[in-house]
């Protein structure tokens, strides 16, 4: 169900930013919409999402009026600092949003339309498990607005599914990806690689197939433990191996090679495209550091430098709104050498990269030696910029400590 929230200051029941504090209109906005609710818990995951069976206190055929409250709340708020812009991407996560009704999802759409507007050729994105996206359930979406489908494919191999205790059936994945593009949707598909028992030709398998669905866009995550999951209990017991790193890294190079064959060019450490255009706008914004709002329990926003975050549990959630309340858990305002790590940290993830005058005295003096070492290029140095080699994606925390101590 989701890590522990960070500690910080309360938020107003009114939801109110801190006193002074001023939107720039320049700064894009983005809208996240957490819908968490999923049909299986899966052994790794440690999102904020709830089965049925853990669900009590809040109804799922409710929640899409719950949310609107929160969009309702933020228009208030919004304009109290300066002024609503209209979102340029919007993104349902979770959780399975498809488990709910398309008519929900759109209902939430219109919502965040009449509260703060979409901008033209906005980014429309919604997660989706690939049992239950339909040729029906497509057209729903495009027709509510939503112009890209990103579909949880994790795997191709039976087995390794099972080791992540995904539930869906492989063939699926064409049949979604299929109803999307009869849609006119654009489509991603989501990997997982490093799953316990998962070999090099598995994982070669699973990349070959994604590969032939011909996507637009293709994300490939290592699996990390994450501590009070069941895959973390397992790997204590040693009922299951951990990952192993040196395998992940061929796992990584494997996958780049062959998506760059493809067609498909990286533009952050685990996301790959076919062109710019088909870039997630929405991923962007978090690296690139602009304004989102995250609707839903447990979800996180960043606006004009504050940073605040919900109560976790829907049913809080549900109360707090019902009340007429923020459902605000806490916020901080993060300080200027703090905002300035935090740049380094997201920025050198990118393609585009980092701004060399941008780190800090110390950061600077690491560049050359990082060129040296082979995980940053010195062309893009030459220029003004830190971009990572490919063996400094592998190696991305290594260059962030370097850069920033």
């Amino acid at each position: 169900m989701g890590s522990a929230l960070p500690l910080g200051e309360p938020v107003p029941a009114d939801g109110s930013l801190p006193s002074g504090t001023r939107i720039d209109p320049a700064t894009e906005f983005s809208v996240y919409l957490h819908v968490p609710f999923c049909r299986v818990r899966c052994g790794y995951c440690d999102f904020n999402t709830y089965t049925s069976s853990e669900l009590r206190g809040a109804r799922q055929d409710e929640y899409a009026g719950t949310l609107l409250r929160e969009i309702d709340l933020a228009r208030t708020v919004l304009e109290r600092a300066g002024g609503n812009r209209p979102a340029t991407t919007v993104f349902f996560g979770g959780g399975t949003p498809t488990l709910l009704p398309p008519g929900d999802l759109s209902r939430m759409l219109d919502g965040v339309r009449d509260a703060f507007g979409i901008a033209d050729g906005a980014e429309i994105t919604v997660e989706a498990n690939p049992d239950t996206v339909s040729p029906a359930v497509a057209a729903e979406l495009a027709a509510s607005g939503v112009t890209r489908l990103s579909v949880g494919m994790q795997s191709a191999v039976p087995r390794v599914l099972a080791a992540l205790d995904r539930t869906h059936d492989p063939d699926n994945v064409r049949t979604a990806v299929a109803a999307a593009r009869a849609a006119g949707l654009d489509v991603s598909v989501d990997l997982i690689y490093g799953a316990p028992g998962e070999s090099l030709a598995d994982w070669r398998a699973s990349v070959d197939s994604a590969v032939a669905l011909e996507p637009d866009h293709i994300s490939a995550y290592a699996l990390i433990i994450e501590d009070g999951t069941k895959l973390a209990r397992q790997i204590r017991r040693g009922e299951v191996a951990a990952p192993d790193d040196d395998l992940q890294a061929d796992m990584y190079e494997l996958a780049d090679d062959v998506f760059a064959a493809a067609g498909y060019d990286w533009y952050e450490v685990s996301n790959w495209a076919r062109g710019e255009q088909h870039r997630s706008r929405h991923n962007l914004a978090y690296w690139i550091g602009a304004d989102w709002w995250g609707f839903g329990p447990g979800a996180h926003s960043h606006v004009a430098g504050v940073r605040f975050w919900n109560v976790k549990h829907p049913a809080a959630y549900a109360q707090r709104l019902a009340a007429g309340e923020s459902p605000g858990a806490g916020r901080e305002s993060p300080d200027a050498r703090a905002r300035a790590l935090e740049t380094v940290l997201l920025r050198t993830r990118i393609r585009d990269g980092l701004p060399i005058g941008e780190l800090l005295g110390e950061g600077r003096h690491a560049v050359a030696s990082l060129i040296a070492d082979g995980l940053i290029e010195g062309r893009a140095a030459v220029r003004g910029r830190v971009v990572l080699t490919r063996r400094g994606r592998l190696l991305a925390d290594a260059v962030v400590r370097a850069l920033t101590e």
